[in-house]
């Protein structure tokens, strides 16, 4: 087992770095992300602890009673540094994790299964959406430039670790879509009704910005989710998990 370190000062390159860890500049720059959660922390140490570098926290009896790899690094820091560092107010260990490669997309190459272009820039959207994306099977998902950070620490507690459950990869620009392979699909209001919509098996569902969706310039189907027409619209992450579920419920109909 390591010996558990004691951080005192928010002064530590190390600290310094974990405090910066709530802006996507700094989850960019270093690599680095936290993961905070009761339920969350104690799941990603069982399934996925070679994500992981780091546990912090204030106090020894949390990392003597967590269940810790004996590579992993164990930090103690004062109790007003870890309550800055623990946004959610979880009062529960934190975990330093490496933020995995997200490779460029080859747009070029055919779809295979659901891959879900994204656009949103609200972390506690995307987060709701990574969830419903692995719930629904989608084989990956392609982050487009306007897109909040994954592993933004909003966007993974709304995420609920879902984020470890997908495949990760990014897009330079919408043109890029020009020349993507489809078929290719967009949410609006005035597209064909999904729930008649017999679904293809490999497809690209393209979903906008907030309030802007997709550039009205792409070429792309675009597919409807009937409403009681009460509201003008639905939000873009409701609409998506819709969407998926549509998607996901037709392929187990098709014995998929």
């Amino acid at each position: 087992m390591r010996k558990i370190e004691y951080l005192e000062s928010a002064q530590n390159p190390r600290v310094k770095l974990w405090l910066g860890l709530a802006e996507p500049r700094a989850i960019r720059k270093s690599g680095r992300f936290l993961l905070a959660g009761r339920k969350t922390v104690p799941e990603a140490l069982k399934r996925w602890p070679a994500q992981f570098e780091t546990i912090i926290a204030a106090d020894e009896t949390a990392l003597r009673d967590a269940a810790i790899p004996d590579e992993m690094a164990r930090v103690l820091v004062p109790k007003a540094i870890f309550e800055r560092l623990d946004l959610a107010g979880t009062g529960f260990a934190l975990l330093v994790g490496r933020v995995p490669e997200m490779p460029k997309t080859d747009l070029s190459a055919a779809p295979q299964g659901l891959e879900l272009v994204c656009a949103l820039s609200d972390p506690n959207n995307l987060g709701a959406l990574v969830r419903s994306a692995a719930a629904f099977n989608v084989s990956r998902l392609i982050l487009m430039p306007e897109c909040a950070h994954p592993f933004h620490p909003r966007a993974l507690r709304a995420g609920s670790n879902a984020i470890f459950e997908l495949q990760l990869e990014t897009a330079s620009s919408w043109e890029a879509l020009d020349d993507a392979r489809g078929p290719i699909f967009a949410l609006d209001g005035h597209g064909t009704d999904m729930t008649s919509f017999v679904w293809p098996g490999n497809l690209r569902l393209v979903l906008g910005e907030e309030g802007r969706g997709v550039p009205k310039s792409l070429e792309m189907e675009r597919l409807a989710i009937p409403t009681s027409g009460k509201v003008e619209s639905l939000n873009a992450m409701a609409a998506a998990s819709i969407a998926l579920s549509q998607f996901f419920l037709s392929r187990r109909k098709a014995g998929m």
